[in-house]
């Protein structure tokens, strides 16, 4: 979440209607700069209100500054750990209901928000649908980014790693960078990892820039490989996608 402190305290007074142009200047200033540089913007987590509800939502734009897509975080994060941190996501946010995956000018793009790549499902459930790409923008903290930011999104290969890996795409992270000062202290190093689990790029806990340039033919390179879709045991288990069996 980039436009607002990351606190129960202020997700309302920064949420804003995407709908109403008026009441919305984050949304407004990322769709212009999706135009002006005609580029696909993946655009970080935003506190949205939506039918008297908050949501913690994501929104993707087009090059031509179109909203093409938007994601509401479906797990929240509430998190009791004495001594440490106490946080409670779910007496603010409602959660969303929807996956999202999105065709761009730049690939098939699933969207999660920090604490969904928690969830190996909704992973899975994006390889089942063609996603080159699932992109995760979150704000872990030092309690629990180095634990699962950077286990989860490289890979379940060696027992340790996660999302990539085990569904042989690419995974990018994106996370504000730490300010000392502030009340809730950022994990930080956003990466980019590939379908066998390599980092292409990644960064510290400081404000940065991180530029990698990821070769869609790999996925399949690595598919042939190691061939898990193949591999995995239907007969025994399956991942039931809802929202085919009920359109």
């Amino acid at each position: 979440m980039w436009n607002c402190p990351y606190s129960n305290n202020y997700f309302a007074r920064y949420a804003e209607d995407f709908d109403n142009k008026d009441d919305s200047p984050s949304f407004s200033l990322l769709s212009k700069a999706a135009l002006v540089h005609g580029i696909t913007i993946v655009g970080g987590s935003m506190p949205e209100r939506r039918n008297h509800q908050l949501h913690n939502t994501c929104c993707v734009f087009g090059p031509d500054g179109n909203l093409k897509a938007k994601h509401s975080k479906m797990h929240m994060f509430d998190i009791y750990s004495p001594g440490d941190i106490s946080f409670k996501e779910s007496d603010t946010f409602t959660a969303g209901d929807e996956p999202t995956i999105v065709d761009t000018d730049v690939g098939r793009i699933g969207i999660g928000i920090c604490h969904d790549i928690r969830f190996p499902e909704l992973a899975m459930l994006y390889r089942e649908r063609g996603a080159h790409l699932i992109c995760f923008p979150g704000a872990f903290n030092l309690s629990t980014g180095e634990a699962l930011w950077e286990l989860e999104q490289r890979a379940r290969q060696f027992t340790s790693k996660s999302r990539a890996a085990d569904n042989q795409l690419h995974v990018a992270t994106c996370s504000p960078s730490r300010d000392s000062t502030g009340s809730y202290m950022i994990w930080g190093h956003s990466t980019v990892v590939g379908p066998s689990g390599e980092v292409i790029a990644t960064s510290s806990h400081e404000e940065t820039i991180v530029i990698a340039e990821i070769d869609y033919s790999t996925i399949p390179q690595q598919r042939k490989i190691l061939p898990l879709e193949d591999q995995r045991r239907g007969d025994l288990y399956r991942l039931v996608d809802v929202h085919e069996q009920n359109p």
